[in-house]
């Protein structure tokens, strides 16, 4: 729909070309090939005839093309981005709560583990399924925060669970994760911004990084370690990647940016 908006667009502003070049070949006629036979009189009152015609199909073509302007803006505001916002309940006050619920993901030290971290809601529906543990399957265990070594308030929410929140904010067309940035570049407006996290080095399952709330909020009865899904702070280490302008052991941050 947008596509077509866009190329009636471009079809009026042709339109609008050719209309002029028609009315001055129109006009150039009536001076000239029509002053031969009739008068002057006659002549002037034709072309005041025609120029009133032609102010009306201008004024109707300007309104069109403004119409339709303004209907290709709204169409284009009326998009929407979804994003998870991790380590909070809530969503950030310019976008709508699709559901909170707690981080969950594969266990740390299984060599067949799913990478991603997963959102899942507090309210799970259940299609066929059998009871029990066999053996034959993969799982889903719930997070983490691994902080101990870090300081202020992020320290303190060592070994609690990690919860989350998929928001849904309007009048955008794409939302991205930008590491060691904790503002977003020219164009991009603030959803949030934490600290870069992700598995430790050494574990056996492969992770993803994840940008985690500066402020992060943990569940209720969740302080004892049970491991599961794990997030760690991330630092710089120098070599291939350039210091400066990064520097040796500092933990980065990462801000998570929308569109329009």
């Amino acid at each position: 729909m947008r596509t077509l908006m866009l190329l009636l667009l471009v079809a009026l502003t042709q339109a609008e070309t050719n209309t002029g070049n028609c009315k001055d070949m129109l006009q150039g006629y009536l001076t000239g090939q029509l002053s031969s036979t009739l008068g002057a009189y006659q002549v002037e009152a034709l072309r005041r005839e025609f120029k009133s015609f032609t102010d009306v199909i201008e004024k109707s073509m300007k309104e069109f093309k403004e119409n339709i302007t303004s209907r290709v803006k709204t169409n284009t505001g009326n998009s929407s981005v979804v994003y998870t916002r991790w380590g909070k309940k809530t969503c950030p006050s310019n976008a709508d709560l699709v559901y909170s619920g707690y981080t969950g993901g594969s266990h740390y030290s299984h060599k067949g583990a799913a990478v991603e971290p997963l959102c899942l809601p507090r309210n799970p529906e259940w299609g066929m399924y059998t009871g029990g543990y066999d053996g034959l399957k993969n799982y889903v265990y719930g997070a983490e925060y691994k902080t101990k070594t870090f300081t202020g308030y992020i320290q303190t929410i060592h070994d609690h669970d990690v919860p989350c929140a998929v928001c849904l904010v309007r009048q955008r067309t794409v939302v991205q994760m930008f590491p060691a940035r904790k503002t977003c570049f020219k164009g991009w407006t603030l959803e949030y911004h934490g600290y870069l996290m992700a598995g430790h080095y050494t574990h056996e399952a492969g992770t993803t990084y994840t940008c985690i709330d500066s402020h992060p909020d943990t569940l209720h009865g969740g302080s004892t370690s049970k491991d599961g899904k794990v997030f760690y702070l991330v630092e710089a280490l120098c070599g291939s990647l350039k210091c400066p302008p990064y520097v040796e052991g500092r933990e980065l941050v990462c801000a998570v940016c929308s569109k329009e």
